[in-house]
């Protein structure tokens, strides 16, 4: 089979099984690619969608926003070739020299400081967290303070260290936001999600 058959016949395997999930046409566009990176059905009661997510996410990707995502991981997931049409760039600073060094520094970790790093970059972008629990609950330090402005934050921190309680945070938020309760997450599925968004634009231009 090729490539596009075989995601094809996925979707619809996952369409099958998911059965009346309860998901907004968009909303379950977004599940659904969560679950077909995944393969967790799971995500279908903790995928967590803010009621203006969608809409802020795919003005955002056609105004050709800055996407800044936390690991080298999920900046590579993102097709990039959904994007052009619209111009926008996608950038991790966590291999910058100078984030490295500020991070030595301070003592803090290299995700920590380069939110700080991208905070003036993304303003009305996306943030996209798959692994760092740490940049997910420093940029929400920013964003309270005005010094960080995304439209969208992408927050799907995995792991057993402050990953559900960063999530859980950024859900008592007012931000845009794109997230799931639990420990579950990762690179992969964060990118599939801009991948999710990044379609939905193009279906909408």
């Amino acid at each position: 089979m090729k490539p596009h058959e075989i995601e094809t016949q996925s979707f619809a395997i996952i369409d099958q099984e998911a059965g009346d999930h309860g998901f907004s046409p968009d909303a379950w566009k977004i599940v659904r690619r969560m679950i077909h990176t995944t393969a967790d059905f799971e995500y279908i009661d903790m995928a967590c969608i803010h009621p203006l997510a969608i809409e802020a996410g795919v003005a955002a990707i056609q105004s050709g926003c800055a996407i800044i995502t936390d690991t080298n991981m999920a900046r590579v997931g993102i097709r990039t070739v959904s994007l052009e049409p619209f111009g926008c760039a996608v950038s991790c600073f966590m291999a910058d020299p100078a984030v490295g060094k500020e991070a030595l520094e301070r003592g803090v970790t290299r995700a920590y400081a380069a939110v700080e790093k991208a905070a003036p970059l993304v303003k009305g972008g996306i943030y996209v967290v798959g692994n760092a629990p740490t940049a997910l609950l420093h940029l929400l330090d920013l964003i309270q303070e005005g010094a960080a402005q995304p439209a969208l934050v992408v927050g799907l921190p995995v792991g057993f260290v402050n990953a559900a309680e960063s999530k859980e945070a950024l859900m008592r938020t007012g931000i845009p936001h794109i997230s799931n309760q639990g420990r579950k997450g990762g690179s992969n599925i964060a990118a599939s999600v801009i991948n999710a968004l990044a379609l939905i634009a193009r279906e909408r231009t």
